[in-house]
């Protein structure tokens, strides 16, 4: 079969498909580019679930107005302050507010945050919860943390209960 000439009817339909198709890979690859943006997602390594999107919340708006965010998803970002060295259950990561910072806290073994992730970037979700302790609670776990660092310890220097609120994490980005 003949090739179609320049201004044949075949001609210009092929000229048509041709310039669609390129257009559709132009639009797909714009979007494979920028899904990550697009779907919330922030570059790094992946833990757990990821990130679904949602927007974030200053640490310091949930700190400052906790009971607004007890019990609803919430996403936080920022420098990462501490990880859990025994089992890499949680990490802290520092508040947009100088001297703040929030515990992301997942089940044991369902994230593995690893030490390394100290001073990174990193951007978390997870429902946001209120722990309250009890006097005796409180005063365990002030001993233990002493303990931990090798300070000294009053038991009787504890006179109220500890209450901290935290994220129990769902998922995380860390960047390199």
């Amino acid at each position: 079969m003949p090739l179609p000439r320049l201004g044949d009817s075949t001609g210009t339909v092929m000229k048509n498909l041709t310039s669609r198709l390129a257009a559709a890979l132009a639009a797909g690859l714009i979007v494979l580019a920028f899904a990550p943006v697009l779907a919330g997602d922030a570059p790094g390594k992946v833990y757990g679930q990821g990130l679904s999107g949602g927007e974030t919340v200053a640490i310091s708006q949930l700190l400052a107005h906790p009971d607004k965010w007890i019990g609803k998803t919430v996403r936080v970002e920022g420098t990462i302050t501490g990880v859990c060295e025994k089992r890499g259950c949680w990490i802290t990561i520092a508040s947009d507010k100088e001297f703040e910072d929030l515990r992301i806290k997942v089940d044991d073994g369902a994230i593995v945050f690893p030490a390394e992730a100290k001073g990174r970037y990193a951007v978390a979700e997870g429902v946001f919860t209120k722990i309250e302790m009890s006097l005796e609670q409180t005063r365990r776990y002030k001993q233990h943390h002493a303990e931990e660092h090798g300070e000294e310890f009053d038991p009787a220097s504890v006179t109220e209960p500890m209450v901290f609120y935290q994220i129990k994490g769902t998922g995380a980005v860390i960047r390199d």
